[in-house]
């Protein structure tokens, strides 16, 4: 099972994510990588957490 990347209590550093990069969001083209920052604050958002990968590529979180 999957957590929900919408919610933020669901994203920690050092998971493995897959992420929708800004010029990927029309096609929805995934990106793996593995979690160093989150980058948003509240608690939910409805497009996805968005976070900094370990390699600097940043995008919301699709599903962990």
């Amino acid at each position: 099972m999957t957590a929900d990347g919408r919610y933020r209590e669901n994203i920690k550093p050092g998971i493995e994510v897959n992420i929708v990069l800004k010029k990927d969001q029309r096609t929805g083209r995934t990106t793996p990588g593995v979690v160093k920052d989150i980058l948003t604050n509240s608690r939910f958002h409805p497009h996805g957490i968005k976070v900094r990968l370990e390699d600097g590529q940043v995008g919301r979180v699709a599903d962990r």
